[in-house]
């Protein structure tokens, strides 16, 4: 049993499905910032456009230079994102014109970013201190631009505040994700700890907490409710920021600290179900 159990978290973990959950929350959190009904087809293609690209990143070139037979996991991670490709590709077309421009623009960085540009540079992922960027700006677009555009909303003020406050988080959540592998990516990269050493890489990402949550107060039809909920945000991360260390496993990152968002949401939903019950 703990066997089986074991294998379903590494496959929960490992074939990209909490990370594209985070991503789904985060959708989720831009419709009710938005005042948006949901969109089924939006958050479909967040959530399953962002299992395909991760494991499209991760096993991508595994895929292609194994020579044994895959194993279970890897063949199961394999047909869960062929499928994962099927509903994205078919949402794509369920989205209006300027949606698509918006998401195609997003897939033409994933494929640079996965796959080499030229002899001289291997891909975007592998550019020194340019890998957190690409990231964060996907990340932000996935999640607020494409449901924004995709309801007809224009680019106010109030959604370029939103934008910088969801990469000022994914930049933090990166940030921990380096502490943890510091031991395991290469120099060249050029990562927020091998460049400032880990304290300094802990003080910066404690300091962007700060504009991460002082500019909610910035936002069109600010709710003070909403200052306590990011306050919330603020001292989980501040926590994971802390506890980070090459020493902590890959669960830690993988599932603890990619769960952010997911809190996010969550705290948001029983708010939420609190208020109709009252």
């Amino acid at each position: 049993m703990k066997l089986l159990k074991n294998r379903i978290v590494g496959l929960y973990l490992n074939g990209s499905i909490h990370v594209s959950l985070a991503v789904f929350a985060l959708v989720q959190m831009t419709f009710y910032f938005c005042h948006l009904p949901f969109d089924a087809v939006v958050s479909i293609l967040a959530f399953s456009g962002t299992l395909f690209s991760y494991n499209f990143i991760k096993y991508a070139e595994v895929v292609y230079k194994h020579k044994k037979p895959f194993s279970k996991r890897l063949k199961v991670i394999i047909v869960i994102s062929l499928l994962a490709l099927i509903i994205g590709a078919v949402s794509f077309f369920f989205l209006n014109w300027k949606a698509q421009v918006v998401t195609l623009s997003l897939l033409v960085l994933a494929v640079l970013y996965a796959i080499p540009i030229s002899s001289n540079v291997s891909n975007l992922r592998n550019l020194a201190g340019l890998k957190v960027y690409i990231v964060c700006i996907c990340w932000a677009t996935v999640t607020l631009i494409v449901p924004v555009v995709n309801a007809d909303i224009p680019i106010t003020w109030d959604i370029v505040i939103k934008f910088t406050q969801r990469f000022i988080l994914v930049f933090i959540l990166i940030g921990i994700f380096e502490v943890v592998d510091l031991q395991y990516d290469d120099k060249y990269l050029k990562t927020l700890p091998q460049m400032l050493g880990i304290t300094n890489t802990k003080y910066l990402l404690a300091l962007l907490l700060i504009p991460f949550y002082v500019i909610e107060f910035f936002k069109v039809g600010y709710q003070p409710i909403q200052a306590w909920n990011n306050l919330l945000i603020v001292l989980l991360t501040l926590f994971f920021i802390s506890y980070a260390s090459p020493k902590r496993t890959k669960f830690f990152t993988l599932f603890w600290v990619e769960s952010v968002p997911i809190v996010w949401w969550l705290i948001v939903v029983i708010q939420g179900n609190a208020s109709i019950l009252e």
